[in-house]
């Protein structure tokens, strides 16, 4: 029978005519529509009483489906379900499909959608993308981008502070959405911006230390943008057209909205939006009829059943389509089945728009009765992607304690990092535009303040234990911030010094030059700590703003990052997405002792560059590190101090000095041949005068290893030419028929370079050799 009704429109459907309301309360006795006046609430206090309402009783349509049409215009009223089940048990409920609210959320409001865009959002379009792994996601909260005293915006903690253009601070440093243009990311990935429960929206505001403050992972009304950031949550209308404005912004400067959804759970059950609706529905149950609670909060919602599934797909199609979204990230995404992501996916991409950007946390926070749940490789194909934990642990450790990864002091993650370098597909993914590679987000320890704990600069730092925003010990917030030193190692003007900037730049250099979507967490390009806390969900404006005076104070870090943005965005060889294309044109070249090179080449992804090496160095101190073989000299792009596209240095050796806790980006330039080659030039006599199928293999030349073809000579010998780099000492060589049908020597044989020397002569005999000036020895040990 419910699936009679899943192409049903619910909610409120107005005209200036007449309104409709639709609702699904399967076992419902009675129900009737409630229009008020006012919002339900007098004096910033919610009213006890839902009275005072014109009643309008609703009409079972069949299959659990109530409606009523009233006459006339209706926008500027509210209004509310009152609903009797049939034990004669009677709920007041706001609609669980209601597009705006009153402040709180306290009732359903009736708006005129004609009122409730901005000027020009009918020509609002989507920045292009035209493959997932072209994304580079910067997740961040509405509130901590603005509020902070030194941002230097009006609309602190609002949505309009992202329309708010030409901010400079005192040094002419570009502030808010500029500083996000000027940064280079495509995509800012909101935390939820739909109404939660957790934050009074009548409240003052402004900047409050220690006040109330939620991330807003507690749903109340899905399909409503959140009051506190809007200029005046008491108008339903105001919230709607000003998250617009925000979304219309970014999009007006290149940058795509990702909307941080959280289908998984709700603040609350009984006072939820479903439960007095459709009891016992709506939410997941344990065999013994107690509400399940894979999300660690106390319940979660049964996706599976073909209501719940309606409704959020409606939800998200709505977003996508009114609010004009891009994408959408997944909180605990192994809450919801595969079944119903592989739908949401489909319709999404087929019905809104094609290029879509869904990705979500492959993982839930409890154990869930929940058969089919969407974990890591269950997007395999599915055109979806998962956060990818396995690097994010490779590359830092563990998340809130001092255990260490690649990047923080740890050995042995070469494997890990090297899989993750190469989009996860010998691992869990189809596809690199499958995985999510990050290191740290808006939950536990930030980078910085990770990279801190694993140093043991806890206490040096003067971090302070919290608890839900407050000191353990019970003492006032402020005096302690006021007294930590997160940044006592890090010297103004000489920030790319500090060992903990070093490795915090090393962490994200490997994200942002990974195969797959990389994401970095907002204000890692500003060193932002919250002070040791690893749950800040409501700990309030001091721990949670982005400091925008960091900009200026270590701007090299800024410029760091988006050098390597740069980087990644102009080079198509660092965004490959099939398998095969990566396969066919990345190849792992050290991986061991601290160390993890790649090489990207034949103009991977169409790229201009030919051949590019990145390597990552996780020790502590200079590594040399052997580059590819090739004729033409190296140009160094990213090196300790910098990052970006113009050549920084060059290098025409066979090998490369990478310095401690570093990351190095070298290109073939095909327009410089390497200086100072040494010109090797090769004799071989044969008593039998035959030559036919004998070449010369050489290794370790730094221009070109691999066969050299010999050439018989009128004297009845043959004769070859190769080179080698000017540092080269020794070159490895085998002479050999054909393809290793037979060879002269059993052993391979090593022709030692002198330094300085420009031509070297080899003669070598069948039945021995003979290098003027230089021996040719045996295998080194």
């Amino acid at each position: 029978m419910i699936q009679e009704i899943t192409d049903q429109r619910f909610g409120l459907i107005y005209s200036a005519a007449s309104s409709t309301f639709r609702l699904w309360a399967p076992s419902a006795a009675q129900v009737s529509l409630m229009l008020y006046k006012n919002d339900g609430v007098e004096g910033g206090e919610a009213l006890l009483s839902q009275s005072g309402g014109s009643e309008h009783p609703m009409l079972i349509k069949g299959n659990g489906v109530w409606e009523t049409n009233v006459s006339g215009d209706w926008a500027g009223w509210y209004y509310m379900y009152r609903i009797r089940q049939q034990d004669g048990q009677l709920h007041e409920a706001v609609d669980p499909y209601a597009r705006a609210v009153s402040a709180n959320g306290r009732r359903g409001a009736i708006v005129d959608p004609a009122q409730c865009s901005p000027d020009g959002w009918e020509s609002d379009t989507r920045p292009p993308l035209a493959s997932p792994t072209d994304a580079v996601l910067y997740e961040l909260h509405v509130r901590d981008f603005s509020i902070s005293p030194d941002s230097g915006m009006t609309y602190k903690g609002k949505f309009k502070a992202f329309t708010e253009t030409g901010l400079r601070d005192e040094a002419g440093n570009k502030l808010g959405i500029d500083h996000l243009v000027e940064l280079g990311v495509t995509h800012v990935h909101l935390l939820p911006i739909f109404d939660f429960k957790t934050v009074d929206e009548l409240i003052s505001s402004n900047w409050d230390p220690e006040g109330e403050y939620n991330w807003g992972y507690d749903p109340q009304h899905y399909n409503v943008p959140e009051g506190s950031y809007a200029t005046d949550p008491r108008r339903p209308e105001t919230r709607i057209v000003e998250c617009k404005e925000m979304i219309q912004a970014l999009h007006q400067h290149g940058i795509r909205v990702i909307m941080d959804v959280v289908y998984n759970h709700t603040y609350s059950v009984e006072e939820g939006p479903f439960e007095p609706v459709a009891p016992g529905y709506f939410y997941r149950q344990n065999h013994d009829g107690t509400l399940s609670n894979g999300s660690g909060v106390g319940n979660e919602l049964a996706t599976e059943r073909p209501m719940v599934r309606k409704f959020i797909k409606d939800s998200l199609r709505y977003w996508a389509e009114e609010y004009h979204l891009d994408g959408f990230r997944f909180d605990l995404m192994a809450l919801i089945d595969t079944e119903t992501m592989v739908q949401i996916v489909e319709e999404l991409r087929r019905e809104v728009a094609p290029d879509l950007l869904i990705y979500g946390e492959p993982w839930t926070g409890g154990g869930s009765p929940l058969a089919n749940q969407t974990v890591k490789g269950t997007q395999r194909g599915k055109g979806f992607a998962v956060f990818n934990d396995d690097f994010r642990h490779a590359i830092k450790g563990d998340n809130d304690g001092g255990g260490k990864g690649f990047a923080t002091g740890e050995a042995w993650y070469e494997g890990a990092v090297a899989e993750g370098l190469m989009g996860s597909i010998h691992d869990f993914a189809l596809e690199a535009s499958e995985t999510v590679n990050y290191v740290t987000v808006h939950d536990n320890l930030n980078l910085w303040d990770k990279v801190l704990v694993t140093m043991g600069k806890w206490d040096e730092a003067g971090f302070i234990p919290l608890q839900d925003g407050r000191p353990h010990d019970g003492s006032p917030l402020m005096p302690k911030i006021a007294a930590a030193t997160p940044y006592a190692d890090v010297v103004e003007g000489e920030a790319l010094a500090s060992e903990a900037v070093k490795r915090s730049l090393l962490a994200n250099s490997m994200v942002l030059l990974s195969q797959g979507i990389p994401l970095i967490h907002a204000g890692d390009e500003l060193l932002r700590t919250k002070y040791g806390d690893h749950n800040s969900y409501r700990s309030g404006d001091a721990i949670n703003a982005i400091s925008w005076s960091h900009k200026e104070r270590f701007t090299e870090v800024f410029r760091y990052y988006q050098g390597l943005i740069r980087l990644r965005r102009q080079h198509p060889a660092f965004r490959l997405n099939r398998r095969e294309e990566i396969e066919k044109h990345m190849e792992i070249i050290r991986c061991s002792d601290r160390v993890v090179a790649y090489r990207l080449h034949s103009h991977a992804g169409n790229d201009e560059w030919k051949q590019i090496v990145a390597v990552f160095n996780g020790g502590v101190e200079a590594v040399s590190v052997e580059l590819p073989p090739t004729l033409y000299g190296w140009n160094v792009v990213v090196n300790e101090r910098e990052a970006g596209t113009e050549v920084l240095s060059t290098a025409d050796g066979a090998e490369v000095t990478v310095q401690g806790l570093s990351c190095m980006v070298l290109y073939e330039d095909p327009e410089r041949l390497k200086s100072d080659l040494t010109e090797v030039h090769v004799k071989y006599d044969r008593e039998d005068g035959d030559y036919a199928g004998w070449n010369l293999w050489v290794w370790g030349t730094g221009v070109q290893d691999g066969e050299v073809s010999l050439t018989p000579r009128e004297d009845g010998d043959a004769g070859a030419v190769f080179y080698t780099a000017a540092d080269v000492k020794k070159i490895g060589c085998i002479l050999r028929l054909n393809e290793w049908e037979a060879r002269e020597w059993e052993q391979d044989r090593f022709i030692t370079v002198p330094e300085g020397e420009k031509t070297i002569r080899i003669h070598i005999h069948s039945d021995g050799v003979d290098i003027r000036p230089h021996n040719l020895g045996g295998r080194a040990s």
